[in-house]
């Protein structure tokens, strides 16, 4: 069985005081957990959320990785830059990096490939437009997005995390239901039986406004693992409250 997996991403939120009392209070809360916990933090917070983390059952990640590994790339991390700081995650395609940053399909298979590369889990992100879900489209939006990085990956995909973040159900207060999202997950589950004997190592996140009060009903479902959680990671009691449903 799968240990549960919840990640918190803070976007681009944050600063030194307020980091420090949050994962204060996170680490108090962690002593019942049962569940694998991290966060993926802005880049500056990188040094001192390694800190804040050590000694705890507390994993850092990053929220974006480069495709390429060193050069003249202003403004770019590396993924053997991430492993300095100790870093355990990387988010790699983002719904957020696709819209506001045209990153494609194949460039987010590449920047997967350079996390593994490193020893970092690229924690792929696939997901569907409301106009693409109305379309009917959904199931062909997110195995096309979730096969280029197989299809990088080979025989590495059992490496890697999948987070099924419907883009309509970020940052709206809408969330995909329960029964909606175990569906988009176990098509990802069965696309990734087919690219890898070891299926089962492939923790499948939630990522769609997860929160403290829809987390137990989405992780009950067979095929969700754990949940990426955006606005709620930046409270204490709530990003507690969805570490506590995943540890039962």
């Amino acid at each position: 069985m799968r240990q549960p997996l919840i990640v918190g991403n803070w976007k681009m939120n944050g600063s030194l005081a307020a980091n420090q009392d949050l994962l204060h209070a996170v680490n108090l809360g962690l002593a019942q957990s049962t569940c694998q916990v991290a966060v993926c933090v802005p880049a500056p917070y990188l040094q001192q959320v390694q800190a804040l983390c050590q000694g705890t059952a507390l994993m850092l990640g990053a929220q974006d990785v480069s495709a390429h590994e060193h050069g003249a790339f202003t403004g770019e991390i590396s993924a053997a830059m991430l492993r300095d700081f100790g870093v355990r995650f990387a988010i790699a395609g983002h719904s957020e990096r696709r819209q506001f940053h045209g990153e494609t399909d194949a460039a987010v298979a590449t920047k997967a490939q350079r996390a593994l590369a490193a020893g970092i889990t690229p924690i792929v992100c696939v997901g569907e437009t409301l106009a693409e879900r109305e379309a009917g489209q959904t199931h062909a939006v997110v195995k096309r997005q979730l096969a280029a990085v197989i299809h990088a990956n080979g025989h590495c995909i059992s490496e890697i995390v999948v987070a099924y973040e419907p883009v309509w159900a970020i940052g709206t207060g809408k969330t995909a239901t329960p029964e909606q999202a175990q569906e988009v997950h176990a098509l990802l589950r069965t696309q990734l039986s087919a690219a890898t004997s070891q299926p089962e190592r492939v923790a499948l996140l939630y990522g769609g406004s997860m929160n403290a009060s829809n987390a137990a009903s989405l992780l009950v479902q067979a095929d969700i693992d754990g949940g990426l959680i955006g606005g709620a990671a930046l409270k204490a009691a709530d990003f507690l409250t969805i570490i506590s449903a995943a540890s039962h």
